[in-house]
């Protein structure tokens, strides 16, 4: 009984250390990002066909970083899907990049259909995130990036229709 109540404590310091970072940081964050070299990029898709991010230049992108064992990656996701399908005739692109290896994102792919790229970025993704501005290493992280190439948005942790929403909507109506 002990024991738990230790490692429950312990676990409870590490998640409010994480919040208190994750708020502080998101207080200091600049809203409007230069995009780099960052977003010069090539990963492989389900079928290890590379995959440029260069290809989808021109559109707005929602680039999700995410992971089949992360609760709050799984509860967003369809709600991308249901934006993916909405908005892809307005040139929005949303990019899912898996920090992890590709037979989990299979399996999760065929029984969800998501219906845009998936691909597999496993250590070589987290790398990226960080570059992108994924400060405390956290999943999920998404991107935002302007039909320039340019991060408008960057989110650390879970993305809502409504934040989504406020962001994009602006671009579309700019071009």
């Amino acid at each position: 009984m002990n024991r738990k109540i230790l490692v429950f404590c312990v676990v409870a310091l590490i998640a409010a250390a994480a919040g208190i970072a994750f708020y502080g940081y998101r207080e200091q964050a600049p809203a409007t990002i230069e995009s780099g070299p960052e977003l010069n990029f090539t990963l492989p898709d389900l079928q290890d066909v590379p995959q440029p991010i260069a290809q989808w230049r021109g559109k707005i992108l929602l680039v999700n970083f995410w992971a089949t064992w992360c609760p709050p990656c799984l509860k967003e996701i369809p709600e991308f899907v249901k934006l993916q399908a909405e908005y892809q005739d307005r040139g929005v692109q949303f990019v899912g990049i898996a920090l992890e290896d590709k037979q989990p994102v299979q399996d999760y792919q065929s029984r969800m259909k998501v219906n845009y790229p998936l691909l597999i970025g496993g250590e070589d993704a987290a790398i990226l995130a960080q570059r992108l501005g994924n400060v405390i290493n956290t999943v999920p992280f998404t991107v935002i990036v302007d039909q320039q190439g340019k991060i408008v948005h960057r989110q650390l942790g879970e993305l809502s229709r409504e934040k989504i929403l406020e962001v994009v909507e602006p671009l579309l109506k700019a071009n």
